[in-house]
């Protein structure tokens, strides 16, 4: 084959054979068979996507003014130093008294503790009463007897 020469035809030369060929028609027929419904599908969803992307716009645009709305509130807050003071001389004073309170609880906790030892050391005294007191002897008290040895 030579350089110069084409195997191709021009779109002039076809033109003429599109609509006399009943072959192409039926494929053409075909393709759009098979083409048209994955385009129609393509199409719907564009559609979809440009509404919720409409609908996503309005939310943002909603939550910009919610977050300028904020903004404007933080800028403009009241002075909280004067009670924040207050709250710290509070905690203060509660805790003194919390001091208070639990040192009192620990006097009530011994005295209470004493009052029962006192209570377990009386009983036996008044059983011991009523019968002539005795003299505690001084063998059994851990004193040193005469000899120099320990009963």
């Amino acid at each position: 084959m030579d350089d110069t020469e084409s195997t191709t035809t021009s779109a002039d030369e076809n033109t003429g054979n599109l609509c006399d060929n009943p072959t192409r028609d039926t494929l053409a027929e075909g393709l759009l068979g098979l083409l048209k419904p994955t385009v129609d599908q393509l199409d719907d969803r564009v559609r979809v996507t440009r509404i919720s992307q409409l609908e996503l716009k309005q939310q943002i645009d909603s939550l910009n003014e919610e977050l300028q709305k904020v903004r404007e509130a933080l800028n403009n807050h009241p002075d909280l130093d004067p009670y924040v003071k207050k709250l710290i001389a509070c905690k203060h004073k509660v805790t003194v008294v919390l001091n208070v309170l639990q040192a009192s609880q620990d006097r009530l906790n011994e005295i209470r503790r004493m009052v029962n030892k006192e209570k377990s050391v009386r009983p036996a005294v008044h059983i011991e009463s009523p019968q002539e007191p005795q003299e505690p002897e001084q063998g059994r008290s851990g004193v040193v007897s005469q000899q120099g040895s320990i009963n």
